[in-house]
């Protein structure tokens, strides 16, 4: 593929990283997005959950050398802080030796990004640029330009969509033949709030934590920014007795913060004007398969893959199908079709597992968080895994602190609840859970 004309379709994070990958391999590359240049942009708001960077988008960005770059960005998070109604705290670290996730602005990791790929000499980008049409045959890719919509024809060797969930390369796929799509949306959606910094611009709570308001049908959470502030996310039903579509006035609002999230209203001044004016977006799962048509058009990140964000591994995810691709392109470099394929494979497993993995971690954030059960079943995972490390890899960190496939991650998962329901049924479990006798238990149940 060295020296071959390819597209990029979304300049998002994915496809901001991709370009600088695939011109690091002596590619042109033309990257096409249909928004204007997000770095000329006044604000970056409004729809951007914050992003939790773990070890897989680390490690796709150490391929480009930009790992330290990001890290200067980003906020390290040690573990989860749960808030209960009368704003008790109850602290519960995500792995082990300072083990973190770094929370980093979505709008500025992405403009970072940008900036890097344009370092590079063979790096193209194009904005105000709408993809409308493929046709196949010969790659051609018709776009519509700016406000005046005048078609412009591109024609490439390879074209990689990094278009998004409602991605418009994949809509071409969708319309070939044994292509499988599809598409489910929660029933609950998010909306942006904030907490600002404190006067003297440092945060008003634990700024190396992620905070969680996990009330049953719903939670708000709240991540750090760099200049003192959170961002917080309040993930709520879209319609019903409680929702986004009864909690219509600004009297209602302030009745349902200060009795559910009493804790944090005194750090929300804005929260009424936050709520109204801060769009309601929904939540979907975007299944595919294949990735690929031919040896021609490929699919990366959230176009082939769009996952909810309650594992925080939508970016990790899709920045791994970058240093995936690479692993296999050394590999497979003199037949594109092969490497296509090959990678298509591979990846779709991936991709639905780290989905139902998402999926559940919601029920987790949100009814399970300050669970008594759930805090003690944590707690002996904890324990088997420092004394036995070889047999126990908790969930979260195969998903989060390693490069285990997520398909394998979610397998491991799967047994491991099984032996942890045995262990949970034994007798006083709450009192004797220090127990040798509990250890001997999941030693036996492993083997």
């Amino acid at each position: 593929m060295e020296e071959k004309k390819v597209a990029v379709v979304g300049a998002g994070l994915v496809g901001s990283l991709l370009a600088v990958l695939l011109a690091k391999k002596g590619m042109q590359v033309d990257v096409f997005e249909r928004r204007p240049d997000l770095r000329k942009a006044k604000a970056i708001g409004g729809r951007s959950i914050n992003l939790a960077l773990s070890n897989r988008g680390f490690k796709a960005l150490s391929l480009a050398g930009f790992d330290q770059e990001i890290r200067d960005i980003s906020i390290p998070m040690y573990g989860r802080k749960m808030h209960d109604l009368k704003g008790n705290l109850t602290y519960q670290a995500y792995g082990k030796d300072n083990e973190a996730i770094y929370s980093v602005s979505r709008g500025q990791l992405n403009q970072k990004l940008m900036n890097l790929a344009d370092d590079f000499e063979n790096v193209k980008y194009r904005f105000d640029h709408a993809c409308e049409d493929i046709d196949l045959p010969s790659n051609k890719i018709t776009f519509a330009n700016g406000e005046s919509k005048e078609k412009n024809h591109y024609s490439y060797d390879q074209i990689f969509g990094t278009d998004g969930a409602f991605s418009s390369v994949r809509g071409v796929l969708q319309k070939t033949p044994m292509f499988n799509y599809s598409q489910d949306y929660l029933p609950h959606g998010y909306k942006e709030l904030n907490f600002p910094a404190n006067p003297d611009g440092t945060h008003c709570m634990d700024k190396n934590c992620l905070h969680i308001w996990p009330r049953g049908e719903f939670m708000m959470i709240a991540l750090p920014n760099l200049d003192g502030s959170f961002t917080v996310t309040l993930f709520f039903p879209m319609k019903g007795e409680v929702s986004f579509e009864s909690i219509d006035t600004e009297e209602k609002v302030v009745d349902f913060f200060n009795s559910t999230f009493a804790d944090a209203v005194p750090h929300m001044p804005t929260l009424v004007d936050d709520y109204f004016s801060n769009p309601t977006s929904t939540l979907v799962t975007i299944r595919c398969s294949p990735w690929n048509y031919e040896d021609k058009v490929m699919l990366l990140g959230d176009a082939s893959h769009a996952i909810v964000p309650f594992y925080g591994q939508g970016m990790n995810s899709g920045l791994e199908d970058c240093s995936v691709f690479f692993e296999m392109y050394d590999e497979h470099k003199d037949d594109v079709n092969a490497l296509f394929e090959a990678f298509s494979k591979q990846r779709v497993p991936d991709g639905n597992a780290i989905a139902d993995l998402a999926l559940y971690n919601y029920i987790e954030m949100r009814d399970l968080a300050g669970d008594k059960d759930f805090l003690l079943r944590k707690k002996i995972e904890r324990k088997f895994s420092d004394m036995y490390p070889d047999n126990w890899m908790p969930l979260y960190s195969q998903v989060t602190f390693s490069h285990i496939r997520y398909s394998e991650a979610l397998a491991a998962g799967n047994r491991q609840r099984k032996i942890m329901d045995e262990v949970m049924g034994m007798n006083n479990i709450h009192e004797n859970w220090d127990d040798q006798k509990v250890i001997d238990k999941i030693l036996s149940l492993i083997k």
